[in-house]
């Protein structure tokens, strides 16, 4: 065996009694939306960094899924917004297989919202108003970063950033790769933490008629 074996048993007594609250059908919005929308000014209200961070799921042309770290930038009953290079990773598989999954990790508050959803492309005059409101650093990075794509070293990102600072003095232009997306939400997933791993689970799913909901075992 190698020099990097462990013992994984130090890892498989990790574990966590969750005990902060619990989740009740009575609890629960109208629709999911309005349900996020509670959920997201409690965990605001807690503190938690980044509380709009959110793993977004895709799956490729090769069949083979990939999950990373990016920020909502604003929902709405259409959906769930954040913006991106469009030619990266994400963007292709997106591009090849709209379907993907969101996963709120809000373990400060022993929540989790999982979302399953199909992505399609935001209007360019969105893109454009979201993009003049991003800091002028984020905006010449976007120009910089050639996202997922081979890279010669750190000093080859630096450069492109001075090129581009030297391309555009003032007002920093959207690049062409770069977008945003909406995913409509097909289900929307509560989960709550309870002692025992009894988890509450409580999911809504848009039918013909509207969004039902159900319960699901932990």
């Amino acid at each position: 065996m190698g020099d990097n074996t462990h013992d994984d048993s130090d890892i498989a007594a990790l574990r966590q009694e969750y005990a902060a609250g619990g989740l009740a059908e009575a609890d629960l919005a109208a629709d999911p939306v309005a349900m996020f929308g509670r959920w997201f000014a409690d965990v605001r209200a807690a503190g938690l960094h980044e509380p709009n961070a959110m793993v977004v799921s895709t799956v490729g042309v090769d069949s083979r899924p990939s999950s990373r770290l990016v920020l909502l930038k604003g929902y709405d009953d259409e959906g769930f917004r954040f913006f991106t290079n469009t030619a990266s990773r994400k963007g292709e598989d997106l591009a090849a297989n709209p379907a993907c999954a969101l996963l709120f990790p809000w373990h400060l508050l022993e929540r989790q919202v999982r979302i399953d959803g199909t992505a399609e492309l935001l209007s360019r005059d969105e893109v454009e108003a979201y993009f003049a409101s991003r800091p002028r650093g984020s905006q010449l990075g976007a120009w910089a970063s050639h996202q997922s794509q081979p890279v010669a070293d750190r000093g080859a990102l630096e450069d492109a950033y001075a090129e581009a600072e030297h391309r555009f003095p003032d007002d920093v232009p959207v690049p062409p790769q770069w977008g945003g997306y909406l995913v409509r939400p097909q289900a929307v997933e509560f989960w709550q933490g309870r002692r025992g791993r009894l988890h509450d689970r409580l999911v809504y799913r848009r039918g013909d008629g509207g969004w039902t909901t159900e319960r699901l075992a932990p």
